[in-house]
């Protein structure tokens, strides 16, 4: 038997006993708004007769009386009254070509209030059953402080669909206020599902000030996907069109170019960063900590990010060697395989972790670090190719044990199963077979052998049943979805581009699309922010930049070799990739208030003047840097600046733009042309960077492409040494000098 609270047992009869206060069609939809004594309701009615209640404004049990109707051509605000303050509710359909309800409601309570309750907003409607006897799918919801939506479908009396969006920005003045969190704000069980505003017994809201206690999206669509990949589509289209309409911040340009410079020095010099074993150097996992034995992961990690950025600035770095130096004693001769610990170190493992034992194989963990001397291989990097070769068959026979269905914890030297899953009943490391897959697709660029492209297909064939729980760790998932696109395009199968769908719908799930402005993290951004696992409850840098290049290398391939993509998606990553240049930052400690950062810390130290990155952001209410300031993610500009800015050599400048954009093209003339890829709805920015000074940017035309004539943009900023335009997605750009 369903349990259902008083407050939703008895929304259906007060609904069909009040008076309907106005009536709106909409597309194929009809929306009631009414009355209905200590609840304003917004009944949405499909073309079927599916029906939902959206509970728009809750009087805290007191009676609405309407002061004020206005109804205009797009919606309706009405101005209400109960005995303990005024509530404006304004309710529009900001889309034409989609569904989309929004209603938004703002308190502005008479004398200082506490709200220790607070039903949810979302309501089943019948025409005469009970909603306890109704049923739905919720196919995903809120976790922690992810992006406030809840998207299901219902199967009966009627057949629909819907994703619901709380917009949890506009609800940050109410926090501050009572000194809540919107954490697991939306959510619930059906058939009482939605939002439920944080509730405070000991911190009032002040009297004659205005807080929005809502501010909801949903989009509503008659089609219910019938499996995974449905769903995934789905869900990105809805997500790519409520984005659309949401209110977002602005970004910031930040100085990458300067910052890795810095965070390079840094890297290089600090003590804190190395430690020495047998007289050879190794990076720290994090700063300072000098008890737990150098891991191969942090050394190709930092090593392939610092790559990258060698080979942009065409510098060679001293650290490249010291990393290089230290990868072979890694191999475990008796295994055949690079090691997670270093053998001659394992013994000095203090057990505190599952994982930190001396056999114990984390499974992603010994992917993820052959996977980086793949790509160093493919850039021509002899030692890591012999290393890389070395170390395969292990991964292939570890592969072949478990049936490319790989556990979270197994032992090294006997494969036995330590720990099958995170969760009983939820699989082990769902995302490891398309980790696998990239790397496998890498080995067989490397030798030419398509014994590894098969390999790659028969992981990558697994991933078809992981459905929309394929999220392990971001980065592996994002690792994923690029596998699939480099799948498809030796094979032209959907099948590919459907499970890279699946990948980036679960990315999307946990990503945090509000921007948190109460508590300490009003000194960072947070809109956009990726969250490295399903339970995390925080953001962290490494995770985020590689989920960040990885997403950006899809949209720039798939664009290369016309990829049939879902438009929504094509929307959704540059605006990923866009935010996250801008974000980033926001890790670096110089950058963040002092009594902001964990006075204690789990591993190592925290450095507030070292430009290397705290692991982990959290809520607002919580201190940041507790987990540690992570060596290993010293890469986060190394991997912006070869995305984000392009050396022009004719003309000596640099050009930055926050959009991916396709390769160049250079016409007769001398011109270069790209295009800008992205939504032509969103700006985006382009500025040319002097290397000297502006002179040299004087000569320089930008133009805008248009069909066969030119338009020459105007800047829409200035400084010393930079020009900046305001550009948007599809457009293409013309540099002439």
């Amino acid at each position: 038997m369903k349990l259902i609270s008083p407050w939703a047992a008895t929304a259906q009869s007060d609904i069909k006993n009040s008076a309907v206060l106005l009536e709106k069609r909409f597309l194929d939809y009809t929306f009631t708004l009414h009355n209905a004594g200590s609840s304003v309701w917004i009944v949405s009615t499909a073309a079927n007769g599916s029906k939902l209640g959206f509970r728009a404004a809750f009087g805290l049990d007191c009676d609405f009386e309407v002061l004020e109707l206005n109804e205009r051509d797009t919606g309706c605000t009405l101005l209400l009254q109960t005995s303990i303050g005024r509530y404006k509710v304004a309710v529009d359909f900001p889309d034409t070509e989609n569904t989309i309800l929004h209603y938004k409601a703002t308190f502005t309570p008479a004398i200082p209030v506490v709200i220790p309750f607070w039903p949810k907003d979302i309501v089943p409607l019948t025409e005469k059953g009970s909603i306890e006897n109704t049923t739905a799918t919720i196919h995903l919801h809120q976790a922690g402080t992810r992006s406030g939506l809840l998207f299901a479908s219902t199967s009966s009396p009627k057949k629909g669909s819907f994703l619901y969006f709380q917009n949890l920005t506009a609800l940050s003045d109410y926090c501050n206020a009572t000194e809540t969190s919107l954490a697991e704000t939306v959510g619930g069980e059906w058939p009482e599902i939605g939002f439920s505003l944080p509730v405070s017994k000991e911190k009032a809201i002040a009297a004659a000030t205005d807080y929005v206690v809502s501010d909801a999206y949903v989009l509503f669509s008659p089609e219910v996907p019938s499996d995974d990949i449905a769903i995934s589509k789905q869900y990105l289209n809805h997500l790519a069109a409520i984005y659309s309409v949401i209110p977002k911040p602005d970004t910031k340009y930040h100085d990458w170019l300067t910052t890795s410079k810095t965070a390079l020095n840094d890297l290089t010099f600090n003590k804190g960063c190395w430690t020495y074993t047998k007289g050879r150097p190794y990076l720290n996992a994090y700063l300072c900590d000098y008890k737990t034995p150098a891991e191969i992961m942090v050394q190709l990690s930092v090593l392939y990010a610092v790559h990258e950025y060698a080979q942009w600035t065409g510098e060679s770095f001293p650290v490249i060697d010291e990393i290089k130096g230290g990868l072979q004693s890694f191999y475990d001769d008796k295994l055949k395989t690079i090691s997670r610990w270093l053998p001659s170190q394992r013994g000095e493992l203090d057990e505190s972790e599952e994982q930190k034992k001396a056999m114990t194989m984390d499974s992603w963990y010994l992917h993820h670090p052959l996977m980086n001397l793949s790509k160093l291989a493919l850039d021509g990097d002899k030692e890591a190719k012999d290393l890389l070769l070395d170390s395969i068959d292990y991964a292939i026979k570890v592969a072949h044990h478990f049936n490319y269905e790989w556990p979270v914890f197994y032992k090294m030297d006997t494969l036995e199963t330590l720990k099958a899953e995170t969760v009983p009943g939820s699989g082990g490391e769902k995302d490891v077979a398309g980790g696998y897959a990239h790397l496998m697709i890498n080995v067989w660029k490397v030798t030419g052998e398509k014994k590894y492209l098969n390999e790659a297909l028969k992981a990558a064939r697994k991933l078809r049943d992981r459905g929309m729980n394929i999220f392990y760790q971001a980065n592996n998932t994002a690792f994923s979805a690029l596998a699939m696109l480099r799948l498809y395009r030796e094979t032209k199968e959907e099948l590919f581009l459907d499970i890279s769908y699946l990948c980036i719908a679960g990315i999307m799930k946990n990503v945090q699309l509000w921007e948190c402005n109460y508590g300490n993290a009003v000194n960072f951004d947070n809109f956009f922010g990726i969250f490295p696992l399903n339970d995390a409850p925080y953001k962290a840098a490494y995770e985020e930049m590689e989920v960040y290049a990885a997403l950006n290398d899809y949209i720039k391939e798939a664009v290369a070799i016309k990829a049939p993509i879902l438009p929504s998606v094509m929307l959704l990553l540059p605006e990923l990739v866009r935010y996250s240049v801008s974000r980033l930052p926001g890790y670096y400690p110089p950058l963040l208030p002092e009594d902001i950062l964990s006075d204690e810390v789990k591993t190592g130290e925290v450095d507030p003047k070292l430009w290397i990155p705290v692991e982990d952001l959290q809520d607002g209410w919580e201190q940041h840097g507790q987990v540690g300031q992570e060596v290993y993610g010293a890469g986060v500009g190394f991997g912006v600046v070869p995305r984000q800015y392009v050396k022009i050599e004719e003309g000596d400048f640099i050009l930055f733009t926050d959009y991916p954009i396709t390769s160049f093209t250079k016409a007769k003339d001398g011109s270069l042309g790209f295009t800008i890829i992205g939504s032509e709805n969103f700006t985006s920015r382009l500025i040319l960077l002097a290397n000297d000074d502006k002179k040299t940017l004087r000569n320089i035309k930008v133009s805008l492409a248009k069909g066969d004539k030119d338009s020459i943009l105007t800047s829409a900023r200035s400084s010393p040494k930079s020009v900046e335009y305001d550009v948007t997605g599809g457009q293409k750009i013309i540099l002439r000098f």
